[in-house]
C-alpha cells in the first residue's frame, strides 16, 4: 500500500503556529484562570467583529450553541422546528433536547443545503390539527457553503418562523459582503478542531444583533444565573468555553485569513482537474457565496469501491453523511415533510469527500487529482 497523506493535517498547522500558541496556552495555565478568563472575552469581541454581529457568545460545543440559541427562542414541547436530514446529527439533536419536534425537510442536488422550495411546501403542507404548533427552521450551511438565506428567510417571515443559522461548517464564509454570523436571528457554529476555525477539544460560540437575546444567552449558558452568581432566574446549562480553547482560538484567528485563501485554491485545483470528468460530480458554489471549505465533497457510483481503491493508493476520504437522519433509529418516528426527501435519500449513496486542509500542497494535491482520475478512468475502460 502506498504512503498514506491525512485528510486533515493539524500537525501542518500546529508547526506553523509554534512557540506563540505555547505561549498562550502557558500564560492560561500560569494564571489558572481556566473559566472565563480574559481571552474568553478578547475572543469574542474578536468573533464579533469578524461577523459583524451585534453579540458573539462563546459556549462549550457546537451542540451547545444549538441548544442554547433554541433555548433562547422558547423552543419547547408542541413545537416544531424544520430541519435538514442531510447533516450531522446536532442539528436535529438539539431540537428533540429541548422537548421540540424536529420535522426533516429535503436539500437542493446542487449545494446540500436546505432547499427554499421543499421549505415552502413543507411549510404550506404541515398538518396544524393536533400536531406540534411550527416555530422556526435551522438551516445547516453544509461543507461549508451558505444556505440560500435570500430564499430561505422570506418562507419564514410569510409563515412567522424565526431561522437560526446552523454555522458549524461555515465560519468564515459569507454572502455577498455579508460575513457568515449576520444571518438568521441566532447564528450557531462549531470549533471542533477539524471545522475550518478549530480549537484543541470542543467549542461553539453564538452570533445575534438582538440585545435580548444575547442577554438570555449570557445566563442560560451559565445555569441560568440572575443577578449574582448565586441567584437563578430560569433553567440553564453550563455551556462555557474553556479559557485554554479561548487562547488557542486567538492565535488560530491570527492566520485564519490566510488558511480560508489557501482552502479557497485547493478547491479551485480540485473542481478545475475534476469537472470535465463524466463519471464525477463536483460541488457547486452558488453565486455570490465564498464557502469555508469544511470539506470537498464530490459524487461517485459504487462510492465504496472507490473508497477501497484510493485507500490502496494512499487516498484517504470521508462520508459525509451516509444515512440520513430521517432514516436512523433514534429519529424515524418524527415527522417528514408531505413530498419525502428523495434527493437527500439519493445523494446520501453517492457523496465522498477528498482530503481538505489549508496545508494541502499542490504535489500532494496533485497526487490525489491523479489517483481519483487514475480509479474513474479504470471503472470507464471495464464497461
Amino acid at each position: 500500500m502506498a504512503d498514506q497523506i491525512p485528510f486533515i493535517d493539524l500537525h501542518a498547522q500546529r508547526r506553523r503556529l509554534g512557540t506563540d500558541l505555547d505561549a498562550a496556552m502557558a500564560r492560561v495555565v500560569d494564571s489558572c484562570t481556566f473559566v472565563m478568563g480574559p481571552e474568553v472575552a478578547d475572543l469574542e469581541a474578536q468573533l464579533a467583529r469578524r461577523a459583524r454581529s451585534a453579540h458573539a457568545l462563546t459556549c462549550a460545543s457546537g451542540t451547545d450553541a444549538l441548544v442554547l440559541a433554541l433555548m433562547a427562542l422558547g423552543a419547547g414541547p408542541g413545537d416544531a422546528v424544520f430541519v435538514p436530514s442531510f447533516t450531522f446529527a446536532a442539528t436535529a439533536e438539539a431540537v428533540a433536547l429541548v422537548g421540540a419536534t424536529p420535522v426533516f425537510v429535503d436539500v437542493r442536488a446542487d449545494s446540500y443545503n436546505l432547499d427554499p422550495d421543499a421549505l415552502a411546501e413543507a411549510v404550506r403542507g404541515f398538518d396544524r390539527g393536533s400536531g406540534p404548533r411550527p416555530v422556526g427552521i435551522i438551516a445547516v450551511d453544509l461543507f461549508g457553503q451558505p444556505a440560500a438565506y435570500d430564499r430561505l428567510l422570506p418562507v419564514a417571515t410569510e409563515a412567522g418562523l424565526w431561522v437560526v443559522a446552523d454555522a458549524a461548517q461555515s465560519f468564515g464564509g459569507s454572502v455577498g459582503e455579508r460575513p457568515v454570523g449576520s444571518h438568521g436571528v441566532i447564528t450557531t457554529t462549531s470549533f471542533f478542531p477539524a471545522k475550518p476555525l478549530g480549537c484543541y477539544g470542543d467549542g461553539g460560540a453564538l452570533f445575534t444583533d438582538r440585545a435580548d437575546l444575547a442577554d438570555l444567552l449570557v445566563s442560560l449558558r451559565l445555569h441560568g444565573q440572575g443577578a449574582d452568581r448565586y441567584s437563578y432566574d430560569r433553567i440553564g446549562i453550563c455551556g462555557r468555553l474553556d479559557t485554554l480553547q479561548a487562547a488557542v482560538l486567538l492565535q488560530k484567528l491570527r492566520i485564519f485569513d490566510e488558511e480560508l485563501v489557501a482552502r479557497d485554491r485547493v478547491a479551485r485545483r480540485y473542481t478545475e482537474a475534476l469537472t470535465e470528468l463524466d463519471a464525477v460530480s463536483v460541488p457547486v458554489l452558488g453565486e455570490g457565496l465564498r464557502s469555508a471549505w469544511a470539506q470537498y465533497t464530490i459524487e461517485v457510483d459504487h462510492r465504496e469501491p472507490f473508497r477501497e481503491e484510493l485507500a490502496g493508493l494512499g487516498i484517504p476520504t470521508a462520508v459525509y453523511y451516509p444515512r440520513p437522519l430521517h432514516l436512523q433509529p433514534a429519529y424515524q418516528s418524527y415527522p417528514r415533510a408531505a413530498a419525502g426527501l428523495p434527493v437527500t435519500e439519493a445523494i446520501c449513496e453517492r457523496v465522498v469527500s477528498l482530503p481538505m486542509h489549508p496545508y494541502l500542497d499542490a504535489v500532494t494535491q496533485d497526487r490525489v487529482i491523479e489517483s481519483v482520475v487514475a480509479v474513474l478512468r479504470r471503472r470507464q475502460d471495464a464497461l
